[in-house]
């Protein structure tokens, strides 16, 4: 509710040991300065930001816009999709690429690695979701089921049943062994911009699935899906069950969910807000 304070920086030079010497226009202080970060303080309002460069930049591996990307539980490997239309699979520690992932048509809007960072997951504007090998670069797997363009995905414990959400406003359960889609586990009639899946806290009524889940179906007990949707409204869903958990709606589409334990979730709004909520009482 106070009015915004504005301030400059000036670069004066560099210091003997190559830091450089950086000065703050009134009402700001200029902290800690190394080579990769600056503190600057505001005495009067008691806050302080520090400002990092990051320590590698890839500059090779798109021409344009990044849509998404995933590191591999190891660390050794990353996976990108850009609007330049490609998605490839790169060295973590130096931006060597190693694998062309083609096979999608139009945009990928996102690619997640498997807990085994040797398998890849993704989902494209053509409705169509896609394994493939990270060793190799052959697509494993498609499913077809989404009448829209795939938004998002997640993975259920090490990967037997994958999830994906769509503009055609329904999340899907998969089983990746049979290359079949499971269930519908939300039709919201509006598009899911992004999903969570994650273990749900044990006080929590996740209700009972109307008939016996498929033997096909692997980690889907004591599971909620978060979805995110671009109709303002925040969803919690029993994953096996199906049925509703929460709904709260916020100020603006939600764009991404994530859990950051059990209890507690966070999402984000198109108008900038994030939410934490605890799903117990949202």
């Amino acid at each position: 509710g106070k009015p915004t304070l504005y301030g400059s920086l000036t670069h004066r030079g560099l210091s003997t040991e190559g830091v450089p010497d950086i000065a703050a226009s009134e009402g700001f202080v200029v902290g800690e300065v190394t080579k990769k970060s600056i503190l600057i303080s505001c005495p009067h309002e008691n806050v302080s930001t520090k400002f990092l460069a990051p320590y590698t930049t890839f500059c090779r591996i798109h021409q344009k816009s990044i849509t998404c990307l995933d590191i591999s539980s190891g660390g050794g490997l990353g996976v990108s999709t850009s609007t330049d239309g490609t998605m490839k699979i790169w060295q973590a520690a130096n931006g060597e690429i190693r694998r062309l992932l083609e096979g999608h048509v139009y945009d990928v809007n996102c690619c997640r690695f498997f807990p085994s960072g040797l398998v890849v997951l993704s989902g494209g504007m053509d409705a169509q979701l896609k394994i493939w090998s990270a060793e190799d670069a052959s697509c494993v797997v498609t499913f077809k089921g989404h009448k829209g363009g795939i938004l998002d995905t997640a993975i259920v414990d090490r990967g037997r049943n994958v999830l994906s959400c769509s503009r055609d406003g329904t999340a899907r359960l998969w089983d990746c062994g049979k290359s079949a889609c499971l269930a519908v586990i939300a039709d919201c009639g509006s598009p899911v911009n992004g999903i969570a899946v994650g273990a749900a806290d044990n006080s929590l009524n996740l209700g009972m699935p109307e008939k016996a889940p498929s033997e096909r179906e692997i980690g889907t007990e004591g599971k909620i899906l978060l979805l995110a949707r671009e109709d303002k409204k925040l969803q919690g869903v029993g994953l096996q069950s199906r049925q509703p958990v929460f709904l709260f709606v916020g100020s603006d589409a939600f764009n991404c969910c994530t859990f950051l334990s059990s209890t507690y979730i966070l999402a984000g709004t198109q108008d900038g807000n994030i939410y934490q909520l605890d799903v117990r009482n949202t």
